[in-house]
């Protein structure tokens, strides 16, 4: 059964995402079992020694001396924007590091931001989903316990504090003047690896990709930056040093199974702020500008989303929503399933109307005209 406001964490499930129907979307999820590196909790990552490379070099005979010229190396334009971009990246990552952190929780490990000199920190809300006790260690290896100060799961948005001295806070940019193309690092703690950074550019803009215990996240980055488990809750950072977006998905095959590498997504900045600026003031989020219906929903046998229940005084409700119904279409288009309906319905605004097609138990066909709510934390 999926409901549509709120869905127990499954982190395995691979459901559809619009526009990417080819992937099968996995949380990059905190780990829960050390030492491994299977399933969606792989523990932390076990150092080995690399082996040693031998130098080989030729000799020639000393009878017969050889003489070589070459002309010097020399950088060119390439050459030399090559490197000031490593010199860039290198200065973005020891300017951010210190605000990512490990968040230890009783289920695994993840990511953190320090959002402000205060000990805010925000991840992700599956980061912490279902825990009570919180460890935060910082990049100088130092840890703090930390207390939950709100979530809101419909964003996968959550923050924690900590008290702790000279936290050294990141810059969250403004999310809509990225473009596609633009270079970035994700920096967290993929598979118990602490202070990882890998790279990649930012492949999308404004996905909709639905997460595996079936809620829709609505205007997500896309970035060819590998996401691993652990990575959630970190650092999408831009060439700035500016935080752009919070890693919180990777990519699976569903065909040939395992991941699909070069697919990350990351919840925009812009968003994330949005998101963590109401839980830090109140803890909780009063205005998401997101729309619900006020419905809990399960997939139909033939095609469709039944509806299973409906909120007293929820917008589905003021519409004629009825449990039992089953909805075949939303605005003339099919709903072959639930998270299609979820998904189109993460699409929208508050105040938005849109058009139904129900079919009644009874077996009639009905149309229903819905205004859409504000969705909120219940």
């Amino acid at each position: 059964m999926i409901h549509e406001e709120r869905r127990l964490p499954t982190r395995r499930a691979a459901v559809s995402v619009t526009a990417l129907a080819f992937v099968a979307i996995v949380v990059a999820a905190c780990s829960s079992a050390a030492g491994t590196f299977s399933g969606s909790f792989p523990g932390p990552a076990q150092s080995s020694a690399a082996s040693p490379v031998a130098s080989a070099s030729a000799t020639q005979p000393s009878t017969v001396p050889v003489s070589v010229t070459s002309p010097s190396p020399t950088i060119g334009t390439a050459g030399g924007a090559s490197i000031a971009l490593q010199d860039q990246m290198v200065a973005v990552i020891k300017q951010v590091g210190p605000a990512v952190v490990e968040i230890s929780t009783d289920s695994g490990l993840g990511s953190g931001v320090i959002y402000d000199t205060s000990g805010d920190i925000v991840t992700n809300y599956h980061v912490v989903s279902g825990s009570t006790s919180f460890t935060v260690t910082l990049s100088n290896g130092k840890s703090y316990p930390g207390t939950l100060v709100g979530t809101f799961s419909y964003d996968d948005i959550a923050v924690i504090k900590i008290s702790a001295p000279n936290l050294q806070p990141a810059t969250f940019a403004d999310s809509s003047t990225l473009s596609v193309g633009d270079f970035v690092l994700a920096m967290g703690n993929p598979l118990g690896l602490q202070s990882s950074v890998t790279e990649g550019i930012i492949s999308a803009l404004g996905r909709q990709v639905s997460e595996p215990n079936g809620n829709a996240l609505p205007d997500v980055i896309q970035t060819s930056a590998a996401i691993n488990p652990g990575n959630s809750g970190g650092a999408l950072v831009d060439l700035d040093g500016q935080v752009v977006g919070i890693p919180t998905l990777a990519a699976t095959d569903p065909q040939l199974g395992g991941s699909a590498p070069g697919i990350g997504f990351a919840i925009a900045s812009s968003r994330a702020k949005f998101i963590a600026d109401q839980l830090i003031a109140t803890g909780h989020v009063t205005n998401s500008e997101r729309a619900y219906m006020g419905v809990t929903l399960q997939d139909a046998y033939r095609g469709g989303a039944v509806v299973a229940d409906v909120q007293s005084g929820s917008p589905a409700a003021k519409a004629g929503l009825v449990v039992g119904d089953t909805i075949t279409a939303i605005d003339g288009t099919d709903v072959p399933d639930a998270a299609t309906l979820i998904e189109a319905i993460a699409g929208h605004k508050p105040g938005d109307v849109v058009k139904l097609t129900v079919q009644r138990t009874d077996g009639t066909t009905a149309t229903l005209n819905l205004t859409l709510g504000t969705l909120t934390q219940q």
